[in-house]
């Protein structure tokens, strides 16, 4: 008994040492992060980018028409987060009693349709307590059959300039270490060698090399990853783009560095500033063949009132 009393005494003394330094970064306030810059009412956030000149200054990166595919495969050898899952299956229906004898095939499937495979991540899939992106709060719009704000079948299509960072070339490796936090002066630096600025509305995209764990060595990937950290985040937000994604599970580092943090860069930008998150992009293909800004497409499934989506967004050049 006694041993046990001082392990825990010793266990306490540390948990309460731990959490004596104030956290690297916290949420701000209501009153700092609310209303949005798009209107208290507003629900798309980002979103709010997709207009016709998006799409204008897009279509001048396609030379020539060479479409390069930025999503993985949905099946099994996909890495899943946590519990998620991935179960299909095949649904044989019997053959039609005509003339032509017309079979057909169908198949069910039981997964987190908003959240497996490369993902794209609304802001209701994200909170600060009961408060979700613009104040909106949780309890007042959830029920059994959805999330009545900010429900992804709301977003719609994104055509818009795509920008591939490519940090693990800038680092000079094929893939970054399994805790590595980009900082600001790493994307300033990858930006700078591939000579590319970013602009208000681009897709950014980060290239850590983290993905070729994936289908490979899924322990692995989704144990940790390297990615963004707090101040590359914040950095990343002031040049208002209509998406952060990247070629890991969580866009940012993880875990992160602080350890009294959870993901701090999904709150600062779906919670905070209203922007998407796209995870687990193929990006092997951009990254070889040195591809740093195209025209970026993709379309989240219309799921009413779902946290995100399963999607396959693709590159045109």
């Amino acid at each position: 008994m006694k041993a046990f009393t001082l392990g825990a005494a010793i266990a306490l003394a540390f948990s309460a040492a731990a959490y004596a330094q104030a956290p690297s970064w916290t949420v701000p306030s209501e009153s700092q992060r609310c209303p949005s810059k798009w209107g208290a009412a507003d629900e798309r956030g980002s979103a709010n980018h997709q207009k016709p000149a998006a799409v204008l200054n897009a279509a001048k990166l396609i030379k020539t028409g060479e479409v390069i595919e930025l999503a993985h495969v949905l099946g099994p050898n996909m890495a899943f987060f946590g519990t998620r899952r991935f179960d299909m299956h095949t649904k044989r229906t019997f053959m039609n009693q005509f003339s032509n004898m017309r079979g057909s095939n169908e198949e069910i499937i039981i997964t987190e349709l908003g959240q497996v495979g490369t993902q794209f991540d609304g802001f209701a899939h994200q909170t600060h307590l009961n408060s979700w992106y613009n104040c909106q709060k949780v309890d007042e719009n959830t029920d059994r059959t959805g999330f009545k704000k900010f429900g992804i079948h709301n977003v719609g299509a994104l055509f818009t300039r795509g920008v591939l960072i490519d940090v693990a070339a800038f680092k000079g490796v094929e893939m970054l270490d399994d805790n590595y936090e980009i900082s600001v002066g790493d994307l300033e630096g990858a930006l700078k060698k591939q000579n590319l600025t970013l602009q208000p509305g681009d897709a950014v995209i980060i290239h850590t090399g983290w993905g070729k764990l994936y289908g490979k060595d899924n322990p692995r990937y989704v144990k940790s990853c390297p990615g963004i950290g707090v101040q590359a985040a914040l950095w990343l937000a002031t040049k208002d783009p209509m998406l952060l994604g990247a070629d890991n599970w969580p866009v940012e580092v993880a875990p992160n560095p602080d350890k009294q943090l959870s993901l701090p860069v999904h709150q600062i930008a779906l919670v905070v500033n209203g922007i998407h998150l796209l995870e687990n992009l193929k990006l092997d293909e951009l990254a070889q063949k040195g591809v740093g800004e195209f025209a970026f497409v993709m379309q989240p499934l219309k799921i009413q009132g779902g946290s995100g989506s399963t999607v396959s967004p693709i590159a045109v050049r």
